[in-house]
């Protein structure tokens, strides 16, 4: 789908970050967008800015996607609204880093239900009238972390490990019938994302995530499977291709190991 003007985006975890970052980056194109986040007055205040400023429709939805029902809902809002969702963008997420017996199972389970169901739920609702359409694709938010083990993130990266997975098995399942399904991996970002991670990334070079988002949105018009943020970033997810996985698992556990225990 190489013309996105006049065509209506959903983007999930959009008051903030890459999320918002992709909101306006596609209005600017001139997409309608489908906000959604948990915050009403947060997405409220961001949409009216993208539709002054960019002069397309936008939609507002508050939810919270660690609620199973949830997806089912925002499905429903789009109905309701006869809106047609053309791109569908699953950015909401969320990680803690530390020991992995430090956080609660209620959290790895919200942890899962949003990096994971949501993702899996919201694209078997939304494809079918794209491949009714013959066009359509998703850019589904994983991460450089889903190329190896990381220790003190462990459930995280292995949701990511996931998404990375999932999206490239339904690239190979619909790329003949006119869907693209992107995985965007960035690596270290400046949103909110460290802050309710707990993550010491203050030493670590980031990215804007309006670059992240740009470059994810270019991917999907080229009709990308993957892609991996940044020079750097690219190198880090190709290095454990060729080493053993031990040896994999504790260079990594090394280099976590000093940012979690930094705090």
């Amino acid at each position: 789908m190489k013309n996105l003007k006049g065509k209506t985006a959903f983007v999930t975890g959009a008051s903030s970050g890459i999320g918002l970052a992709f909101a306006h980056a596609l209005a600017e194109m001139g997409m309608n967008i489908i906000l959604t986040a948990r915050s009403t007055e947060k997405l409220n205040q961001e949409a009216n800015i993208i539709s002054k400023k960019f002069r397309v429709k936008t939609y507002v939805v508050a939810c919270d996607l660690s609620q199973k029902e949830t997806p089912d809902k925002l499905y429903q809002f789009v109905r309701e609204n006869q809106l047609s969702v053309d791109l569908l963008i699953n950015n909401a997420g969320f990680g803690k880093w530390g020991n992995f017996l430090e956080e609660t199972i209620p959290t790895y389970e919200n942890m899962l239900e949003v990096n994971i169901n949501a993702v899996v739920k919201l694209s078997h609702l939304f494809l079918p009238e794209m491949l009714a359409k013959g066009e359509g694709g998703i850019i589904n938010v994983a991460s450089t972390g889903a190329f190896q083990p990381c220790p003190y993130i462990a459930t995280y990266a292995a949701s990511k490990a996931f998404v990375l997975s999932f999206s490239e098995a339904l690239y190979g399942e619909y790329y003949k019938r006119g869907i693209t399904v992107t995985a965007l991996c960035p690596g270290n970002t400046a949103t909110g994302f460290q802050e309710v991670a707990g993550a010491d990334t203050s030493k670590m070079y980031a990215e804007s995530a309006e670059t992240v988002a740009k470059e994810g949105i270019q991917a999907f018009i080229q009709g990308q499977n993957c892609k991996v943020n940044g020079m750097g970033n690219n190198l880090q997810s190709l290095i454990p291709k060729f080493l053993p996985r031990k040896m994999v698992i504790k260079i990594v556990e090394k280099m976590m190991n000093k940012r979690v225990n930094a705090q």
